[in-house]
């Protein structure tokens, strides 16, 4: 993706920011640059309602060190994924994930994370994503989880820009830069420019 686009779907995402950070349906979040967490800071998520104000999510742009064929070497079309495996998450760090972008469910385990977006979990429709889909999936290790209330009072706190769900900007964003263009487009709205 040129720069030119990258501005442009950044500036598309920052401008149908979630009014009053409602967080009752999907959401992307942008770590505010006072959030110094070190697994949260300098972050964007990709997170959804999952019942009673609890909330789950990936993080979307940490590549790791590792590729899914180091994860799973006897697995043919493992090797040929050529991105990195993500961090998605400090829970559940022994599962991965595949969020794919698809416009109907891939079946099987999986989480309409957003419109468009799917977080897969079992291992038989895996390995069929990672055989036939994997140019439109992110591969993720472990998760992200809010119990009831959790999310919002983050979000109160100041420690998040809440953006309208995206499925394409979660997926096709190259990583490096997305947090810092996605902040200066929070920023400008939140300044009216």
């Amino acid at each position: 993706m040129n720069l030119k686009t990258l501005l442009f779907v950044v500036l598309a995402a920052a401008a149908t920011a979630v009014r009053a950070q409602d967080v009752s349906e999907s959401v992307i979040l942008v770590a505010k640059p006072a959030l110094t967490d070190a697994v949260f800071g300098s972050s964007v998520l990709v997170v959804a309602p999952i019942g009673r104000d609890q909330h789950a999510g990936f993080i979307i742009n940490r590549p790791t060190n590792m590729r899914l064929g180091q994860v799973f070497p006897e697995d043919a079309p493992s090797q040929k994924v050529a991105d990195p495996l993500y961090f998605g998450g400090p829970f559940g760090a022994q599962v991965i994930f595949a969020l794919v972008e698809r416009s109907a469910s891939p079946d099987g385990k999986s989480l309409e994370v957003m419109a468009g977006l799917y977080a897969v979990f079992d291992s038989e429709t895996m390995d069929r994503i990672i055989g036939t889909e994997s140019d439109r999936a992110r591969f993720v290790q472990g998760l992200v989880v809010w119990q009831a209330g959790e999310l919002q009072a983050e979000i109160d706190r100041g420690c998040w820009y809440v953006l309208a769900p995206d499925a394409h900007l979660a997926l096709e964003s190259p990583p490096r830069g997305l947090w810092e263009d996605l902040v200066r487009a929070s920023v400008m709205r939140e300044n009216g420019i």
